[in-house]
């Protein structure tokens, strides 16, 4: 039997993977020492459901932009995402640094404070965008190791992430979940899609 610990200790050991763990169970404490409700449930689902929409849409719209003619901000797309598909396997660009990940958490749940205006249930809607950006970490991670989901959902999710990269970037970029790709029309049959000249090179996109 091959093993696979090294490359689950990579994962978990991970700086970023850490830090976030790390604030997850912070608040999964102060939850519960302020006493649980049902109703936070709620809000936790909205975590999750909203981090499901923010990933398809930062993945589509942000990471995927035409390449931008100020030098930093090319730096900041070439890190957080053009370098990541001109090398997919590279371990490095797999993760999203934290100093993406970390503000974009904070900017979500404190806009939910402002609609809500309250304090554990925001940090139980946080929490929920925690418990999905670690499932969309883990996923992502799969998709890229030499790893075999268990899952017939998992094996889709793989392939569908290497349809992503190396068939047509402009297609399949739900990396948690397909679902919000369903919604927009971007998860297609694999043999209707062209193969696409940019898949590796994003920078090239519409130059």
């Amino acid at each position: 039997m091959k093993n696979n610990w090294p490359i689950y200790r990579a994962f978990f050991f991970h700086v970023d993977i850490l830090v976030m763990l790390a604030i997850g169970f912070l608040i999964s404490s102060f939850i519960v020492w302020q006493g649980i409700e049902l109703s936070l449930l709620a809000f936790f689902v909205i975590g999750i459901v909203t981090f499901m929409f923010s990933e398809y849409l930062t993945h589509r719209f942000f990471f995927h932009l035409k390449a931008p003619k100020n030098p930093f901000f090319l730096k900041i797309l070439k890190r957080l995402h053009y370098d990541h598909h001109k090398y997919p396997n590279d371990f490095h660009l797999l993760f999203l640094p934290i100093w993406y990940s970390l503000p974009t958490f904070t900017l979500l749940s404190f806009i939910f404070y402002l609609f809500s205006q309250l304090l554990v249930g925001t940090l139980s809607f946080s929490l929920g965008l925690i418990l999905m950006l670690l499932v969309y970490e883990w996923k992502h991670y799969v998709a890229h190791q030499p790893l075999k989901p268990r899952t017939q959902f998992g094996k889709w999710l793989k392939k569908t992430h290497t349809l992503h990269h190396f068939k047509n970037e402009n297609y399949w970029y739900g990396v948690s979940t397909p679902f919000v790709d369903i919604l927009f029309g971007t998860l297609k049959d694999e043999k209707e899609v062209e193969t696409s000249a940019t898949a590796k090179e994003l920078e090239k996109r519409g130059s």
